[in-house]
């Protein structure tokens, strides 16, 4: 693409990319407001361990089959579109989760929420990097891990509050309902706006060209980058695409030449399952448990998530300001060894605690030892593969196989989610903490190498030139 920067509206491309992220804001909220509805979960629900486990991972059921048929549905309707229908969701699954009797009404609003989730997790990323020049795509990117993380925050404070508010989360709050239900309604908030704000934002230029809509492709890039810029950034676009002969399809992702799946689309598979086998949303998802089984109370556990997600705030921020300047690959390879040694200490500081009336107490000054070790490795993900990866998902592919590997991406990235949150709550009760984080310091280990080996940079290049 052309370094030109006359007559680019910068202003609307940032306005635009932010409103695209609110899907990651709520992202974030959907998935850390889990974190402090637990004891109200037993309390309504009374279910066994698996049940439990299952409660808390079944959005990711929906995660995952979001993110697998948002980016073919991308591909058939619209980015717009998409995260239109998945602000809806977030909006019933909102309603739903608070108000569910059940464990299967709360499941399925869960799953719905899900979708929502899975789909926003791979379109505002790849919405952002349709709209976005080279020079700074990454940094605009990366505001989709701040927002993502800023809800996560929302929802721990809002957590914290409530259940301030009403004395524990399993109190009754406001209209006699405990604050747990409060919890999930607090996002119905920014979903209706996320609905609102869609509605004025132009469709993806890149999906509009793919969809032979010319004129409408023009539009949008002229209000993007000015009259000539837009005009070869459109030539570059249908230059990308002249070499295949049919609409996008799930079957490109496989090489004509070898028949064999491509190799970005493994690399892809790799970055997104390795984002997970860390163990990082265990920390989102189930922070109050887990401090609350070294000894903290239910008020101070839900007050450490809310550190935890300041101090994430802050590493995403570090993320933006060096993603662009250094690359990718640096700011992943880093992170690795980064979580790999604080996983480390982590690990053996568990390690030296023993069970006392069934909860485990950790001798001396290990228990803040655990506390700082457990929130340097998230300021190390939150700088580097929290965001990373979804920056790459959104700009390795070519054109062509963007929304085809996108799926097949998502859905790896979700399913092993779900694996590590599912099986959380059995490891923790069969091999302990310790047990459990070894096997997450194993992975970032592994990570190391992955990266080193398999994974290029992409840092600077327009999406025209990326290569499949």
């Amino acid at each position: 693409m052309s370094t030109s920067h006359a007559g680019e509206n910068t202003r609307l491309i940032i306005l635009i990319s932010c409103v695209a992220t609110i899907g990651g804001f709520l992202f974030g909220f959907d998935s850390g407001v889990i974190n402090g509805t637990q004891d109200g979960l037993h309390a309504a629900f009374q279910s066994g361990e698996w049940m439990h486990g299952f409660e808390i991972a079944s959005m990711l059921i929906g995660c995952a089959i979001g993110a697998f048929f948002a980016g073919r549905l991308a591909d058939r309707w619209g980015r717009r579109s998409v995260l239109l229908i998945a602000a809806v969701l977030f909006l019933l699954s909102s309603l739903g989760s608070g108000a569910a009797t059940g464990s299967v009404m709360f499941i399925i609003a869960r799953v719905l929420g899900g979708f929502a989730v899975g789909a926003a997790s791979v379109m505002s990323p790849a919405y952002i990097a349709e709209v976005a020049p080279a020079r700074y795509r990454g940094r605009l990117a990366t505001v989709q891990q701040i927002a993502i993380i800023s809800g996560l925050f929302a929802a721990f404070l809002s957590n914290y509050l409530l259940a301030r508010a009403a004395g524990a989360s399993t109190e009754a709050l406001w209209m006699g309902m405990p604050a747990w239900r409060w919890m999930f309604w607090m996002m119905a908030i920014p979903s209706v706006a996320f609905l609102v704000l869609l509605l004025v934002i132009p469709e993806s230029p890149r999906y509009l060209v793919v969809k032979r809509r010319r004129d409408e492709a023009l539009a949008v890039l002229t209000r993007l980058f000015g009259t000539s810029q837009a005009q070869r950034t459109l030539g570059e676009i249908e230059g990308s695409l002249a070499a295949e002969q049919h609409r996008p399809r799930l079957s490109d992702l496989v090489s004509r030449t070898t028949g064999k799946l491509r190799p970005i689309v493994w690399v892809a598979i790799g970055l997104a399952t390795f984002q997970q086998l860390v163990g990082i949303n265990v920390v989102f998802y189930y922070g109050a448990v887990l401090w609350q089984a070294v000894g903290f109370s239910e008020n101070d556990a839900l007050l450490i998530n809310v550190l935890s997600g300041a101090l994430s705030i802050g590493a995403c921020i570090v993320a933006l300001l060096l993603i662009d300047r250094i690359g990718r690959k640096p700011l992943l390879w880093v992170g690795s060894v980064g979580m790999a040694v604080s996983l480390a200490l982590v690990t053996w500081a568990f390690a030296t605690g023993s069970l006392v009336d069934g909860q485990l107490r950790l001798p001396g000054h290990m228990g803040t030892v655990a506390l700082v070790a457990a929130n340097v490795y998230v300021v190390f993900f939150n700088m580097s593969w929290g965001p990373v990866m979804w920056v790459m998902l959104g700009e390795m592919f070519p054109n062509q196989i963007r929304g085809s590997g996108l799926a097949v991406a998502g859905a790896a990235q979700w399913t092993s989610n779900f694996a590590i949150t599912m099986t959380f709550p059995v490891l923790l009760a069969g091999i302990g903490l310790a047990g459990t984080y070894a096997i997450y310091m194993v992975a970032a280990i592994v990570s190391v190498f992955f990266v080193l080996r398999y994974v290029h940079e992409t840092k600077g290049r327009a999406l025209e030139q990326m290569e499949g």
